[in-house]
């Protein structure tokens, strides 16, 4: 084969430290989930959706084959931090988590990502954060240790 093929659609999720609700103006949210997408622009990850609420976010990429996951999320945070604290929202103490959740979707299970993507706000008046990452981790088989799992 002449040509290189890696269409890996990724959905990632991390939260705020310790879950604190820096997101909850909506102004806000909106301008970070749209500098996350920019962010991914230029890193040659196509975003499909960015959205979440107060204390974390959810992310429906394509993974560039230039990127490792783990060097993904870990620009992501560090440059979207760096944003925030620099745009000067009264979030000089935000940070995000110190773990994150990267989940390999196929490209069928991809337009119902983006629906819940979408409608977080709906979905977390009826599930808390840490029981949607517990049903993560089961849906994708992740051993996981609970006490390890929070920050």
């Amino acid at each position: 084969m002449s040509q290189s093929f890696a269409p890996i659609y990724l959905h990632i999720v991390f939260s705020t430290k310790n879950r604190i609700p820096f997101l909850q103006d909506k102004e806000l949210r909106r301008r970070v989930h749209h500098y996350l997408e920019e962010t991914l622009r230029g890193f040659k990850c196509h975003p499909f959706r960015v959205g979440g609420v107060e204390d974390h976010v959810h992310i429906a990429c394509q993974l560039s084959r230039q990127r490792t996951v783990s060097a993904l999320v870990r620009d992501l945070k560090r440059r979207s931090s760096r944003w925030i604290k620099a745009k000067g929202f009264e979030t000089t103490s935000f940070f995000w988590q110190t773990g994150y959740g990267a989940f390999s979707i196929s490209p069928g299970h991809l337009k119902p990502l983006l629906i819940y993507i979408s409608s977080q706000e709906v979905h977390h008046r009826q599930e808390s954060f840490q029981d949607e990452v517990r049903r993560l981790l089961r849906t994708y088989d992740v051993e996981y240790d609970e006490r390890r799992l929070w920050d």
